[in-house]
This record gives C-alpha cells, sequence and structure tokens, in this order.
C-alpha cells in the first residue's frame, strides 16, 4: 500500500489592499489550506474569495484563527486569559464559517496560527476547552497541530485531532520550531529533504540531529517569498519518492 501525506498551507493572509503571498499559484501544489480569520491577517472579502478558490481548486479548507495583532501578523504573545483565546478562537472560527456555509463549503479543520498556534500546542488544558467548544459548532472539527502534551490531551479525551508540523522552518533538539518573526526565502532542495524525512516520520534539527517526527501533514507558510517554489519542489520530491500527495482530511485519506 502506497504511503500518503498531506501539504498544508496558511493563505488568505492579506488585508484590504495590502496582499501577501500568492495563493493562486501556491494552491497548484498544496492539499490543504488553512484560512486566515481576520484578526492576524484577512477580511471578509479575502475570506470568501480564498474559500472559493480553495474549493475551485479541490482543497481541504481549515480556519487559522490568531491573536488580535494585525501589525505583529499574530506572532507577538499576548497576555490573555484561557477563556479569552477560547473566545478569539471561536469568534474567528464562526465568522469563517458563516462565510463558508454560505457558499456550500464545509470546513475540515482548525489550525491556530503563530503565537496563539504555540499556546495552544503547549497547553493541554486550553487545547481540550478549545475542542470542546469547536465541537459546538461543527462536531467532528478536529485541531490541526504539531505533536505534544496537547495533542496528547485531545486524544486521550477523545477529542479530534492530526498532528502537523512545519516544513519551512528549522527544528530545535526538542523538536521545536525556530520561528522567524519575519520569513525569508529557503533553499527548496533543502526544505524538500526534510520534507521527505517528515513523510517518514523524522526530522533533522539544526545540530543535525535526527529526530521523531510523527506527523500526518507538513506545512508550508505562504508569507515565505519563494513559497511557491519550495512547493512546487517539495511536492515533487515526495512524488517522485513515490508518496501520493493528498489531504489528510480527504475521504479515504
Amino acid at each position: 500500500m502506497m504511503k500518503t501525506f498531506d501539504i498544508n498551507a496558511d493563505a488568505g493572509e492579506s488585508f484590504g489592499r495590502w496582499k501577501l503571498g500568492d495563493d493562486a499559484e501556491l494552491f497548484k501544489y498544496v492539499t490543504t489550506v488553512n484560512v486566515a480569520c481576520g484578526y492576524h491577517a484577512g477580511d471578509p472579502s479575502t475570506m470568501r474569495e480564498t474559500l472559493c478558490r480553495a474549493r475551485d481548486s479541490g482543497l481541504a479548507i481549515g480556519a487559522h484563527p490568531g491573536f488580535p495583532d494585525l501589525l505583529g501578523f499574530g506572532r507577538r504573545a499576548l497576555p490573555v486569559t484561557q477563556s479569552d483565546a477560547v473566545d478569539y478562537i471561536l469568534y474567528q472560527v464562526g465568522a469563517l464559517h458563516g462565510i463558508a456555509a454560505s457558499e456550500n463549503i464545509r470546513l475540515s479543520h482548525v489550525k491556530p496560527h503563530g503565537s496563539l498556534y504555540a499556546e495552544v500546542a503547549r497547553n493541554p488544558g486550553l487545547a481540550v476547552e478549545v475542542s470542546i467548544q469547536l465541537q459546538r459548532l461543527q462536531s467532528g472539527l478536529p485541531i490541526l497541530i504539531s505533536p505534544g502534551a496537547s495533542a496528547l490531551a485531545l486524544k486521550e479525551a477523545g477529542l479530534p485531532v492530526v498532528h502537523e508540523n512545519a516544513v519551512d522552518l528549522d527544528f530545535d533538539d526538542q523538536g521545536q520550531n525556530i520561528i522567524e518573526r519575519t520569513p525569508s526565502q529557503k533553499d527548496p532542495d533543502a526544505v524538500a529533504a526534510q520534507a521527505l524525512l517528515m513523510a517518514n516520520g523524522q526530522a533533522r534539527t539544526v545540530s543535525g540531529t535526527v529526530i521523531p517526527m510523527p506527523v500526518q501533514s507538513m506545512c508550508i507558510h505562504g508569507d515565505r517569498p519563494n513559497a511557491v517554489e519550495i512547493a512546487r519542489v517539495v511536492r515533487q520530491a515526495l512524488e517522485k519518492s513515490e508518496i501520493i500527495v493528498r489531504s489528510v482530511f480527504e475521504t479515504g485519506s
């Protein structure tokens, strides 16, 4: 049986007249997209446009909620209570859910963005409460998150979770991403080499150590200057290695 793997990308991260990324080209190479919901990026019209483009491209579509931080693109940690963080996520997912429903689109997942992603990933109590609330919005809606304490807590609570991690970010020896405040160009071949490891449950750290990385999906950030070229080379490398590139949320995956 051939191995399958998912490539997800953050999308819809423009805001009004300010444009970021090339979603139309990126969507040719990925299988799942995470649509910004207005707090770190995105606006209602961009949300609708991105939803429709992703649907027409045959992609799985999820919500990408972040901290209310347009200036910092959601990459700054904000000191908020757990209840506020839950409400921030539910508010944004609800907005995207409403626009999606008007276009007959069903959301496949929720993936937090930036510093909010980090908070959810390291706080099991927050992850579980977010998921409980999301089930009330749409039963079976999973969180897409990195392996770790929160992902384990979700699984143990019987809540839907899918493991992912960023293939275009470096890892430290603890398996944590090394965050770039301003993404720069990366060597597509180097990212593709990491992608092949991740598709086989491993990742190489900045020290050269190969560590376990049990994920079902890998993320390519749409705001990286050469994101489209990275996505193209990564997909080609996976397919050349006889790995079927398909959304983890696709029926039968």
